[in-house]
């Protein structure tokens, strides 16, 4: 399975200069956050492939005009063709604002999906819009990532761990991937593709997308205190 994971820059080769036929070889599009809405209407409109998204923290007008055939998975586990993919949005509370997590808050969050965790027997990827602690993020308030990532890698081993939030351009100490024990934790800043392939996909589910956990309501979402 080919993926393109993308997040908060929207990509110039394509949208603007997109050419026909550009998004045909992916299988699936993982969104981080932090992109306009009619961008990703675009990419699953161009595509053949299914668009997951969480939020990234500029993301507050997805609340009244949210991406068109795009699916959010924010604090969702779901199984697509057998992947297990666990979406976390939102970023660590630096002002007031949507979208934004005290660690405490978060770790809440994570809490509440381990039952479903467990029944998946484990997770394939997690996107999120911020990073792990210490792994991507940055020392100003606005970049900080989430302890309790960390300890979700450690506990679940999750293949990839896809994030935005820290823009590749804000430096050259940016990185665009590491590895944490078993976990490539990965910033898919504007755009990255991945490859999953097919011997390494888990038991296929009966269903193409299959949530795992409820399908979120606007009233899930947490504001921070």
């Amino acid at each position: 399975m080919k993926i393109l994971a993308v997040a908060d820059e929207e990509s110039p080769a394509l949208w603007d200069y997109y050419v026909p036929g550009r998004l045909a070889e992916y299988d699936l599009i993982l969104s981080c956050g932090d992109l306009k809405a009619a961008y990703l209407t675009f990419l699953v409109t161009m595509s053949r492939a299914r668009l997951l998204y969480v939020h990234g923290n500029h993301d507050g007008s997805y609340s009244s005009a949210p991406p068109e055939g795009c699916e959010n998975i924010d604090g969702q586990l779901v199984s697509y063709n057998g992947v297990r993919i666990l979406g976390l949005g939102g970023c660590l509370w630096y002002h007031p604002g949507p979208h934004q997590y005290t660690e405490k808050q978060m770790r809440r969050r994570v809490a509440k999906l381990r039952r479903a965790i467990k029944k998946a027997g484990g997770v394939d990827i997690v996107i999120a819009h911020a990073p792990p602690k210490g792994l991507g993020d940055m020392e100003d308030p606005a970049h900080r990532g989430f302890e309790v990532f960390r300890e979700l890698i450690d506990e679940y081993l999750p293949r990839f761990f896809l994030h935005g939030h820290t823009h590749l351009r804000y430096g050259a100490h940016i990185a665009r991937e590491q590895i944490n024990g078993g976990t490539r934790i990965i910033n898919v800043s504007e755009r990255f593709e991945l490859e999953i392939p097919e011997g390494d996909h888990p038991a296929k589910q009966k269903e193409d997308l299959v949530f795992i956990t409820r399908r979120p309501r606007e009233s899930d979402s947490i504001e921070p205190i």
